[in-house]
């Protein structure tokens, strides 16, 4: 489009766009207004009443030394020296109705030396006649409307109180659709947000279709878990009566069946966790991720595993979901235990992101496969030795998902320490 360039300049939250638009024509049209009326009015009367005086000043000059039309049209003109001239005409800076009154007079009193407009209540006329040289003084309203600056008093100031009316105005109009953002945003991490609808007809639509939206969504992911856990249920008893079978037999076709009887729990309790994950509604508290973490680290050295403690940045507790995020750095400890021979975690806190990172000596994922290996349900085995664990491919989904849930992110890399994967769950505060 042509105006493309303008999306770089124009304010991107909602408040700020609504004001561009409230503020924008308001100032416009005191500009337009302010040009017109002073080129139009205040240039055209101040014109009129400057030629007017010019030509009762050409009457007194006509006339001195006697001072009959002097006295007549009421200016007094002063016989001054020469030292009393000043050098150049003299009007402040931002009296523009001077120009014109500077203009007007030279053009039309031959006689005219030096204009001074000091203030606005005076006009001093320095004038010579042969070799003499005269002042006058006279009241500035004799050739400009008095306090032209009203006009642009009263705008700014009647403008600026309707555009702080109008705001006010606007703001609660606005206000209806910020609360919907933030629900919808809050639900989107997993969040619910107490959200009723107000406002205009269209927006109060759009709150109740919202509010439809996430009891679906609720009831999908609730019956979704209800049905996964009635089939582990369901799938526990025979797994149950499996073993009790298995331990009449001999070791040697006792133990590949076992395996396999393992296996199928493993991967219930997988498909529990995956859901569960989705259908976590604890409130958050305020944790401290440091804590969290070394106590992860210590219970995965007391398993056997070969995880260390890295390097903990910053000081503090956030809010977060503990046992929530628990599960999603247990994950990632998980995967780094099946796929490699050590691992290292460690947490970076500042004021705006939380980092929790995951680092292993494994053979990592490639880059273009990063993405995928967040999808449920998806194993890369030529990434990863399969030979070592087994799966479903719901460790990294479930951490994935756990990380949005707290309004963050699950980033795969490669780990520049130990050469392996790199998975960091970074949080903004």
């Amino acid at each position: 489009m042509t105006f493309n360039w303008l999306k770089h300049y124009m304010p991107r939250s909602l408040y700020g766009r609504a004001a561009l638009i409230l503020v924008l024509p308001v100032v416009t049209l005191q500009l337009v207004v302010s040009i017109v009326f002073i080129q139009r009015h205040f240039e055209g009367v101040t014109v009129q009443m400057s030629t007017e005086l010019a030509r009762e000043v050409n009457l007194v000059v006509a006339d001195l030394p006697q001072r009959t039309n002097a006295t007549r049209l009421r200016l007094r003109p002063v016989a001054i020296s020469n030292d009393a001239l000043p050098q150049t005409n003299f009007r402040r800076w931002y009296d523009f109705t001077g120009l014109v009154v500077i203009r007007e007079l030279s053009a039309r009193i031959p006689v005219l030396e030096r204009i001074e407009l000091p203030s606005n209540r005076e006009v001093v006329l320095f004038l010579r006649k042969n070799d003499d040289l005269y002042r006058i003084a006279l009241d500035r309203t004799r050739v400009s409307a008095a306090n032209p600056h009203q006009l642009f008093v009263n705008m700014v100031f009647f403008g600026a109180l309707m555009t702080l009316i109008a705001f006010l105005y606007m703001r609660n109009q606005l206000r209806p659709i910020t609360r919907l953002a933030a629900a919808a945003e809050a639900f989107g991490k997993g969040r619910n947000l107490r959200y009723s609808p107000a406002g205009a007809v269209e927006v109060r639509a759009a709150g109740h279709a919202f509010l439809d939206m996430r009891a679906r969504i609720e009831r999908h992911i609730e019956q979704r878990t209800m049905m996964l856990s009635g089939v582990s249920h369901d799938l526990r008893t025979p797994l149950t009566r499996l073993r009790l079978g298995l331990s009449l037999l001999d070791d040697e076709d006792r133990e590949p069946l076992e395996h396999d009887v393992e296996e199928m729990q493993r991967l219930i309790d997988a498909f529990l966790d995956f859901a569960r994950g989705d259908a976590e509604v604890a409130a958050s508290e305020r944790t401290d991720p440091f804590d969290l973490v070394r106590r992860i680290v210590e219970d995965a050295q007391r398993g056997g595993q070969n995880v260390v403690l890295g390097e903990m940045v910053g000081e503090g507790s956030v809010m977060l979901r503990p046992r929530a995020l628990r599960r999603a750095v247990e994950n990632l400890v998980g995967n780094a235990r099946r796929y490699a021979s050590a691992c290292e975690v460690s947490v970076h806190l500042t004021d705006r992101s939380l980092r929790l990172r995951v680092e292993d000596d494994g053979p990592g994922i490639p880059a273009d496969s990063r993405e995928d290996a967040l999808r449920p349900f998806v194993r890369l085995d030529p990434a990863r030795n399969q030979d070592k664990g087994s799966g479903v491919g719901l460790g990294l989904a479930i951490a994935a998902d756990i990380a949005r849930a707290h309004g963050g992110v699950l980033r795969l890399g490669e780990s520049e320490a130990l050469g392996g994967l790199r998975a960091d769950i970074v949080i903004a505060l």
